[in-house]
Order: structure tokens, then sequence, then C-alpha cells
């Protein structure tokens, strides 16, 4: 396959010193007060580092990040891969169980995590070895025995060691949402990483990613790409972290120099405020968040002008929030992007050039050097035409290395370099993607598909209605019938009935919403994917 872009091969472990070169004094971070400059970034990941190796923790040993957004979780980041670690990620409110099986399944030696949650991690660390629990947020607190705050943890520490890691090591044991089954670690290698950020700069910044002075920099590509300017960028992060999206994202900017501003939990109107103030011009987020932000009663009071690219990714967003949205921001380019955790981050968006055309409900053309093919459902061998749906498959740099653990399902779903993403989607005539849905989502009523994607498109311009999910529930002999999840509009009452026909009016007969279950809100995982597995267990029971 021949490539378009350069992809260094490099490790992790290059980032923060490459990105000190770049930017030296420039903000990277600011976490409420406090502000972390690219040379400080630097010098505390290279500390984190030493204090790790000391530790006799080191080259492919598994550290956990147990955190929330903050400066301690990027200075932790990077320097377990300074130290030649590999990162696993959790949501810090993962319970113990869980937690437990995390541990144990990864064989995590070391962890750092936050007062609010050590006990559920001391909990679930009681039958596993860690050689460091360090308390990242534990500053002038009295640790408990065999807790280390990471203060104390790297004193007298400064140089960040040599490791013998190379691109083709494992650089995040990065777990699946779980949202259509069980949570499964994800072999993300260092290439993999550089990679999909090198094809992020490139589509996002125009720029190409270079080696230089061990490290590596960005020179311009000589594109015509709107995006991010580097050295001139400002974010404001309320994704949490510990998900692909966010994670990946992180690096892309702060490779582009891009100041990052954490939000903390998500507040609207919080967020509106921060990116006033911070003048931040790219934003990234989940469907359920722009819905929050743009239809705030403050989004007219602000001044948003500064927002040049509002990306959403992470899920499939509507029609109406990208409506909500185009209007919230109106010199922003609101662009929908594609990816998964199993291709690292990022596979497909809209390219933001003179020249790119964007399609409202498409998720864009495929970045650098990626392939893609539609193959059908029932034969992977046989790849679809234009405007056909079946299963789509990805090949290119991001591609990662499978599951940990689980070699019978990475046999099946990594093949030949290709990746069966799991998804269904179609692409049309000019090559533009289109995700309908999860194949696993995918109803089959009366011997014909049905795709829960499309009707909640068409729920959610209802008026009485915020947000909707779809989901199937066995219908016997039929197949699965749709049953609609509906969240109200603030102040208004759903009719289910009437909302039934306002969808029967709009599909053929056997694509039908047969029932309509009103919540007060949609369960979420934290990076704001609808838990329809948590769906279908409520109709199972009902």
């Amino acid at each position: 396959m021949s490539t378009e872009l350069h992809y260094p091969a490099v490790t992790m472990a290059v980032l923060p010193p490459s990105m000190a070169r770049m930017y030296g004094s420039r903000a990277a971070v600011i976490d409420g007060d406090r502000v972390l400059s690219f040379d400080d970034l630097d010098i505390e990941t290279a500390r984190v580092a030493a204090a790790l190796r000391a530790s006799d923790i080191g080259d492919r040993d598994v550290v956990l990040l147990h955190l929330t957004n903050s400066i301690e979780f990027i200075v932790a980041y990077y320097g377990s891969l300074r130290a030649g670690a590999t990162v696993t990620l959790v949501n810090p409110l993962q319970p113990v169980p869980g937690l437990r099986a995390q541990l144990v399944e990864t064989g995590a030696v070391a962890a750092f995590t936050g007062v609010e949650q050590l006990d559920r991690l001391l909990d679930a660390a009681l039958d596993v070895s860690l050689r460091a629990v360090v308390l990242a947020d534990g500053e002038g607190r009295t640790a408990p025995d065999g807790v280390v705050t990471l203060t104390d943890f790297t004193a007298g520490h400064m140089s960040a060691p040599v490791t013998e890691v190379v691109s083709d090591d494992i650089a995040h044991l990065a777990f699946t949402g779980g949202t259509t089954g069980v949570s499964k670690g994800v072999q993300v290698l260092h290439r993999n990483v550089i990679g999909n950020v090198t094809q992020m700069i490139g589509w996002r910044a125009g720029h190409a990613v270079v080696e230089s002075h061990g490290g590596i920099e960005l020179t311009p590509r000589g594109e015509d790409r709107r995006g991010v300017v580097p050295g001139d960028a400002a974010t404001v992060v309320v994704s949490p972290l510990f998900h692909a999206h966010a994670l990946i994202n992180m690096s892309f900017l702060l490779l582009c120099g891009a100041t990052h501003v954490l939000a903390g939990r998500f507040d609207p109107s919080k967020m509106l405020a921060l990116i006033e103030r911070h003048r931040a011009t790219y934003v990234t987020g989940s469907p359920a968040m722009w819905h929050a932000l743009a239809t705030h009663p403050e989004v007219g009071t602000r001044d948003l002008s500064s927002v040049q690219v509002v990306s959403s990714g992470a899920a499939p967003i509507d029609g109406v929030t990208l409506e909500h949205l185009r209007s919230a921001f109106p010199s922003g380019a609101v662009v929908e992007g594609y990816g998964l955790t199993e291709a690292t981050c990022l596979v497909s968006s809209a390219p933001l050039t003179a020249a790119g055309e964007y399609r409202l409900g498409s998720v864009g053309l495929p970045t650098y050097d990626t392939e893609v093919e539609i193959r059908s459902v029932v034969d992977r061998a046989v790849v679809l035409g234009a405007g056909e749906r079946g299963e789509l498959w990805v090949r290119g740099p991001q591609v990662t290395a499978g599951y940990l653990g689980h070699p019978e399902i990475t046999a099946v779903q990594f093949v030949d370099g290709w990746l069966d993403t799991g998804d269904i989607a179609f692409r049309d005539a000019d090559g533009y993607l289109y995700i309908c849905d999860r194949a696993k989502d995918m109803l089959i009523y009366k011997g014909y598909n049905v795709y829960p994607r499309e009707l909640e498109e068409i729920l959610v311009t209802h008026p009485d209605v915020a947000s909707a999910a779809v989901v199937g529930r066995d219908a016997g002999s039929v197949g699965q019938e749709p049953v609609a999840f509906l969240v109200p509009e603030p102040g208004h009452v759903i009719d289910g009935e009437g909302v039934r026909a306002f969808v029967a009016e709009q599909v053929l007969p056997y694509k039908k919403v047969r029932d309509v279950v009103i919540v007060e809100e949609l369960p979420t995982s934290a990076a704001g994917k609808v838990q329809k597995v948590a769906l279908r267990e409520r109709l199972a029971t009902a």
C-alpha cells in the first residue's frame, strides 16, 4: 500500500520534549487557576518517568490511569509512556469488580489515582501486586500505607530514562466502551498513535510530522486546509481523557501547540463561558454534549466567534443537533467524524479545504492512507458498490493489533490488515462515507433490515422530543420490532401514539415504531454513547 504521508518511526516518549522545543513557555494546559506550560510538561513528565523507573517500573510494564481530567492525568499519561510503560485507562467511576478485572487482565503493576476514587482502587487491588499506587491529587494529605503522593513520588527525580521500547510495542491497552457487549482491551501500538496523530495533523492543520533532534516537529504541507493553526490554537476539554476520542485528540492538538482548557464536569453555561474567555478555536465533543450546548439560552449572549472547528465524534450526531450547532457557532465549520478504538481514533472526517464539500449526514472522506470497503453482511468476500449498505471494513496505519487475551475474536475481526468495524455503512458516488448503524443494533423485522439510526433521525425532528434511542424487542416469528425510548423537551409532554403516527407517515410500513417508552434521560457512557444494552435489558425485564 503506497502512502501519502510520512510516519516517523518514533514512540510516544518523544512527544513532551518535542512539544517543548516547538512551543516552550506557551500554556499547554489550564486547569482552573493552574497553568502548565509546554516546558513544564516536559519537566514534569520526565520526573514521573524517572520515578517510575526508580520503582522498578519500566519497559512494557502496564500502568493504570485511574484519574479524572486534570493536569495530573496528562503528566501521568506522558510520564508513564516516557518510562517505557504501557498505559491502560479506566473510568474513575468504574465499580470495584470491573476495576479488579482490568487490573488482572492487563497485569498492571502501578496505578495513578485520585482521592475520591482511592478506596475503590485499593479494594480492587487487594489480590493484585502493585509496585506503586500514586495519589495524584494528594498534595498536603497524609497518604495511607502503601500509597504515595505524586509530590513525594517524584521528589528528587529529574531526567527521563532511556527506554528500549520501539514503535511496534503497545502504547495503550484501551478498553472498548462495552456498549454492545463485554469490554475488551485493544492493543494500540505506538506506531498506531503516532500514525493517527500524523493523519489528524495533516487533515486538520495542513502540516506534516517529521523527525528532528531525536524527536519530531511540524512542517507545512502547502495545502489549503482550515482548522488548527499550529502555535495559535486553544480548545476546551470536557470529554473524558480516558476515552480514545479525547485522548488521541489531545496528542494531536498538543502537538499543534493548542492550549488545553480543562472544563471539569460538563456544564453548558460554564463551557460557553470558557470558550469565550479563552478564545477557543477548536472544540470537540459528543452528540449528547452538543445538543445541550447548542440549545442553551446563553448561546446567543456569548461571543463564540473564535471557534473555527466544531468536531463531533464518539457517536453519530443527528441532523437537528447539527443545525443547532451551525447556528450557535456561525464562524466555525461543523464537522462529523468517524472512528473507533480498534482503529486508534480517527478513520474519516469532513475535509476542511476550500474545495471540500460538507454533506449532511456524512462522516466525510477516509483520512490519509486509509482504505475503506463496504462488504456484504452475508458474505464478507463480496465488496459492494456505491449506495449499497453493508459492513464497513478499514485498513490503514491506525488499525491496531487486536484484543488482549482474545485471539479468536481478533482473528475474526482483524483479517489481512483489514478491520471489520461492526458498523453498517455505505459510500456515495464521490466516496463520502455514511454510517447507518451498528451491525449489532440492526433489526430484522419480517425479513427486512431496520436501521435504528434512521428512525432516531426522524424522532428527534418531532417538536416534543429532545433525544431518542431505538432498540429491538423480540417479536417471535417476525423477528424484532423497533421500540423507541424518548426524552421529552423541557416543558413538553410526549404523546406516544402521536409520535408513532408521526414516524409512520415518513417510513415504509415494516420500519414503523411499534412502541414508545418515555424516560427522563437516556443511559450514556462517559464518552457520550447511548448504552443500548441497558435499554434492551430494560425491555427484556419489563
